[in-house]
């Protein structure tokens, strides 16, 4: 046996690194690799030694690089929306909208415009769960020829707060209680509730977030929101406000609280994957950009004063599509995935204060907050101002300034000038000028009063003041109308919600003020509520500032389920299957789904697939404990009734319970075959209308037909 010194010696090679070189398993020539200054590496496996066996050497300045990078890697997460996914994608416009705004890209039909879209989670960190019951980001950076606009924006039309002093506060009572670093994501707790008890102009976002709408199926299925108020600007500085809206193309669909909570425990990162996986498959996610637009005139008329007498300006009110109609103005589309995550979906920087000629601010105060705090927020995340520089925060046309040095500064100009006015040649401000990609260098940079931005008039004048203006005081109104306007399936949902999320809280105090307020909404809600929290002697109802305006009827644009689907298109079936299922029937059955553009998978009692009636191997997508019905959207049990024991031997007989079971209790469209319904029996379903047996092509088509309408509300 040779002693360590005699290995130490045998062993070493003329690199000298005392062990073998990592070899290529392709056999490939391959571009060397090399450390950040470029010189080449020889061993990229092994950290240089003093000896076989010795210390790692200070020295070793490839090792130190190479850590010391992976040691910076991260970047400090988002405060808010630090959970999120990007997409690229384009904006096509419908229409010349000139008389209206400016806005370079609203000029000329059908023409399109580079996006970024960012969905994302609010309170969660970034290692949190999709399905947190929490308002979703949809951020838009359209990246015009006259620079970036940012719609930052919400898939709830409305926010907590009316006044961004408040900020801090709210995120603060939402996130981790400070003593515990609990609960994570998610807001049934004490400080979350006493917080929003005690700030009455929050509940009517309450009712939005214990809703259906704070649990969406899909980013594919959701809506988003500008929120606040902004103006159109035209080319005489005429301005009106403006409201923007998101819809989906597939319709609204949610998921059940219950559904919510077995997909995180299954797949936590099930809106990314499902976003991932339908662009890759070539179905690519769309929504219609709408406006509401008014103007002064609009807001003193009669009608609008009696039947909107909120401030436009506060941003936990909306203005009800009844009363001012939606106007379709283009399309996103979201059609490229990102190349690197990191690179841009974590380094992309939304500031709600990235505006173009034609887009302007309104006096909106959370607004006006936030155009503080996004940019200051990207300068601490991104470390310094040269943060716009990275290539996903690029203007595609611009800039042109002499801004100049700071932390990572990107550009190496030449000359003299870093400032204007200045009278050098156009040669000299091709070097100097910070610029990107424009081919066509003009002379000098300079202001341009004709197509630069330029704010819109408003007259303001006013005395100092720490106030908030008597028109932002109805808390309860506009709450009461979005209960109101649910269906009797949704309000229930938000009944059960209120109750999960309350009975959570320790305080009992700060449960009966949420009754109080609650009263003011919906007598049957609060009392649903404090029956349901034991509370049977209720409290009295808090006093509201203002009149609640009882004559607000109900809107129908604020149901999810009275805005559903009309296909079952981007939707996912679960295909249930044994050895020797029916190829021929699972042909035609293929044939009718790859019509309606939906997507299918094959669930079977093993992950190497089954064995069809015409002998072939067909390869699963998910073993039986792999892919539940929770992830689905309907399934199909297409089973051989001789091989019903492969689903319900020891091991695999929970994982069935739970696939057939929770599909129905989920409520769910069935498909079966007639094999199929001895397991059934054994499951012990009552069979009804959502249950559909296929045996032939017209059976299929009348299974997709009633999967349009997502759920089987009817069973019990």
């Amino acid at each position: 046996m040779a002693s360590i010194a005699e290995k130490d010696n045998t062993q070493n090679d003329s690199f000298g690194t005392g062990g073998e070189l990592h070899q290529e398993a392709d056999g490939k020539e391959h571009e060397i690799l090399t450390t950040m200054e470029g010189c080449p590496i020889s061993d990229d496996q092994n950290s240089l030694k003093a000896g076989i066996r010795g210390g790692t050497l200070l020295e070793d300045f490839i090792f130190r690089e190479k850590i010391f990078h992976f040691d910076h890697e991260r970047i400090p997460e988002r405060v808010v929306h630090a959970r999120g996914y990007g997409i690229h994608g384009y904006f096509e416009n419908y229409e010349c909208l000139e008389d209206i705004t400016c806005a370079d890209l609203f000029q000329r039909k059908g023409e399109k415009t580079p996006v970024f879209v960012r969905f994302s989670t609010v309170a969660g960190n970034k290692g949190s769960q999709d399905l947190a019951r929490d308002v979703r980001g949809f951020a838009t950076k359209f990246y015009t020829k006259e620079g970036n606009w940012d719609l930052v924006g919400n898939n709830i039309p409305v926010f907590f707060i009316q006044d961004a002093i408040k900020f801090p506060d709210i995120i603060h009572a939402a996130k981790q209680e400070p003593d515990r670093e609990f609960p994570q994501a998610q807001t049934a707790h004490d400080n979350f509730w006493d917080f929003i008890s005690l700030t009455p102009e929050s509940m009517h976002m309450v009712m939005w977030i214990m809703s259906d709408r704070a649990i969406p199926r899909s980013f594919r299925f959701m809506e988003g929101f500008g929120v606040h108020t902004f103006r159109f600007v035209n080319k005489k500085n005429e301005s009106k406000f403006v409201k923007f809206h998101w819809k989906p193309k597939l319709g609204l669909q949610s998921v059940l609280w219950n559904e919510a909570l077995k997909i995180n425990g299954m797949d936590p990162d099930y809106h990314r994957r499902d976003i991932w996986e339908s662009i890759n498959n070539g179905s690519y996610p769309e929504w219609e950009l709408n406006i509401q637009i008014f103007d002064e005139q609009i807001m003193n008329s009669k009608q609008f004063q009696q039947e909107f007498p909120f401030d436009i300006l506060d941003p936990t009110k909306l203005i009800p599509t009844t009363l001012i109609p939606l106007k379709p103005i283009g399309k996103l589309i979201l059609n490229r995935l990102v190349n690197n995550f990191f690179s841009e979906t974590e380094q992309v920087a939304f500031c709600t204060s990235n505006i173009v000629p034609g887009i302007d601010f309104t006096n909106d105060p959370l607004l006006q907050g936030r155009n503080f705090s996004y940019l200051d927020t990207q300068l601490k995340r991104l470390g310094g101002p040269n943060f716009t520089s990275l290539p996903i925060n690029q203007p595609r046309q611009c800039p042109f300034n002499f801004y100049r040095d700071g932390h990572m500064y990107m550009k190496c100009p030449k000359g003299r000038i870093n400032y204007e006015p200045n009278s050098w040649n156009k040669q000299e401000c091709e070097y100097s000028c910070y610029h990107i990609n424009h081919e066509n260098k003009m002379e000098n940079p300079r202001e341009n009063k004709h197509v630069g931005f330029i704010s819109a008039s408003e007259q303001m004048n006013g005395n100092k003041l720490r106030i908030r203006s008597p028109s932002f005081n109805d808390y309860y109104s506009q709450a009461r109308q979005f209960y109101i306007s649910q269906t009797n399936i949704e309000q229930q949902h938000i009944i059960n919600a209120l109750t999960f999320e309350l009975s959570k809280v320790e305080k009992e105090e700060i449960r009966i003020r949420m009754i109080s307020h609650l009263l003011n909404i919906d007598n049957n809600l609060a009392k649903s509520v404090a029956n349901n929290l034991g509370i049977f002697n209720l409290p009295k109802p808090i006093e509201p500032k203002i009149e609640i305006n009882l004559n607000l009827k109900p809107d129908d644009s604020l149901s999810i389920l009275k805005n559903g689907p009309k296909t079952f298109q981007g939707r996912k079936i679960g295909i249930l299957m044994t050895n020797e299922f029916d190829i021929k029937l699972f042909n035609v059955l293929k044939t009718i789904i790859k019509k309606e553009d939906c997507i299918y998978s094959l669930i079977t009692p093993t992950i190497g697939g089954v064995i069809g009636s015409d002998g072939q191997l067909y390869k699963s997508d998910f073993m039986i404990n792999g892919g539940p019905s929770v992830v689905f959207d309907a399934i199909i049990l297409m089973i051989n009734k001789k091989h019903i024991n492969s689903l319900t031997e020891p091991n695999k007989k929970p994982y069935i319970d739970d696939f057939i079971n929770d599909a129905f209790a989920h409520k769910k469209y069935i498909g079966y075959t007639i094999d199929a319904l001895s397991l059934l029996k054994k499951e012990n379903v009552i069979m009804d209308d959502g249950m559909i047996e296929i045996n032939n092509e017209q059976d299929c088509n009348k299974f997709i037909q009633q999967c349009r309408n997502v759920r089987y509300w009817k069973r019990v």
